[in-house]
This record gives structure tokens, C-alpha cells and sequence, in this order.
């Protein structure tokens, strides 16, 4: 009950879209470095050291087979509503979004006040395997990225 409250009540539950969102962090770094040497040698070797990587926000809407993401250096509230304008785009005019997401720090309802088309709602703790676009992330080929 608690879900359908959420939701302006001059909608009606067949234009309702539910989307789900998550972020990931995708970046290179590398692995140890190994080297053939003498036994009882220690020889030096030049690594490389930096880390680059990149956050992605996505969100899928499973009943219209459509889906939103962004890539972003951070991830934080700004990032955030980036990302729920272009569910916002996405969402049809005069249809709802309901935006499924854990409760990361920056999953705050006051990101969707500035659209009228969007209402979040926040997984339980400790659940990700309710959040359906968590099964996008070990399919995403990190090597594009």
C-alpha cells in the first residue's frame, strides 16, 4: 500500500512505468606485476600505478523494453538527477515513472522533486537481487569502458 501511495493519486495504474536504476563503477587498473628472475633476487620493475574509471547510471523499464544510462566521473546527487532527467525524456507524456533503487547516499527523494513525472521508491536494505538492472552489470563488458 505503502508503493501505490507514492504515486499522485490522478494517476491511474495502467499508465504507470516502473524503472529500475542502479550505478556501477567501471575502471582499469592493473594486476600484479610479475617478472622471471634469479631465486634470491629481487628485481625492479616498473608498474603502472594510476586508476581510471568511470560511474554508470542505468535504469530499465522491463514493460516497455526500453532503458536509460549516463557515464559520469562521480557519483553523487548531481549525477543522480542528471540521470532522472533522462528517465523523465524517456517517460511518455502523460505517463508516471516509478524508480526502483537501493539506498545509496545520493538516492534521496528531494532528486525527483523537479520532475512531475517521477516518484522514487527505495529497495530494503541489503536486497539486491530485487532490483532487476543488477543482473545488467556482470553482462556489461568492462573492457568498454
Amino acid at each position: 500500500m505503502k508503493t501505490i501511495l507514492k504515486i499522485p493519486g490522478h494517476i491511474g495504474l495502467e499508465s504507470v512505468d516502473v524503472w529500475f536504476q542502479d550505478e556501477a563503477l567501471f575502471g582499469q587498473q592493473n594486476t600484479t606485476t610479475r617478472v622471471w628472475a634469479k631465486t634470491g633476487t629481487r628485481p625492479r620493475v616498473i608498474k603502472q600505478q594510476q586508476f581510471e574509471y568511470a560511474y554508470l547510471f542505468g535504469s530499465v523499464c522491463p514493460s516497455r523494453g526500453i532503458g536509460e544510462a549516463i557515464v559520469v566521473p562521480w557519483s553523487n546527487k548531481d549525477a543522480m538527477k542528471l540521470h532522472l532527467q533522462q528517465v523523465s525524456s524517456a517517460t511518455e507524456k502523460g505517463r508516471h515513472a516509478v524508480v526502483i533503487m537501493d539506498g545509496a547516499g545520493w538516492h534521496t527523494e528531494d532528486t525527483a522533486h523537479s520532475f512531475h513525472n517521477i516518484s522514487i521508491i527505495k529497495l530494503p536494505p541489503y536486497s539486491p537481487e530485487l532490483n532487476s538492472i543488477v543482473s545488467v552489470w556482470p553482462n556489461t563488458p568492462s573492457s568498454n569502458f
